[in-house]
């Protein structure tokens, strides 16, 4: 395992509104706090913690992380079931990849059972809400230990 491993943790459209957007889906802790959830479970690990509304700055942060991240973890939003640019630039990558989401998109509407991301991830996470980060992270940190 790297010295200091890093963990770059990818948050999609609409996540920087969590604690007002439909928190009876999402919860009421806001990105702010799971960021922290994440710092937390990384245990002296750097988090590099990002959200953004646009798939192509998602895209970039996808690239810059095939440099620099030991692990990635992408919350993907609703662009998990529609970008096919995210799951290509994903196919790129050698490190572990975990997709997330707070709610079980599977128990949700029909447009949502389908993830471009999935066929790219190492492992999914859903349903979970704001521990579902914890999971990741700890699910991080497992891989990069076992890739030595």
């Amino acid at each position: 395992m790297p010295e200091t491993p890093a963990i770059h943790v990818l948050n999609g459209p609409n996540l920087n509104l969590l604690g007002v957007r439909e928190p009876h889906i999402y919860g009421r802790e806001t990105l702010a706090d799971i960021e922290a959830r994440c710092v937390k479970a990384a245990a002296g690990a750097t988090v590099v913690f990002r959200q953004t509304n646009h798939e192509g700055v998602l895209v970039d942060w996808i690239q810059e992380a095939r440099e620099v991240a030991d692990a990635l973890i992408i919350n993907p939003a609703a662009y998990g079931h529609t970008s096919v640019a995210l799951r290509d630039a994903l196919k790129t990558l050698s490190i572990p990849v975990i997709e997330l989401h707070l709610s079980n998109p599977a128990t949700r509407e029909p447009f949502r059972h389908h993830s471009y991301v999935s066929s790219a991830a190492t492992g999914v996470i859903a349903g979970f809400g704001p521990a579902g980060y914890d999971l990741a992270v700890q699910a991080a940190l497992t891989s990069i230990r076992e890739r030595g």
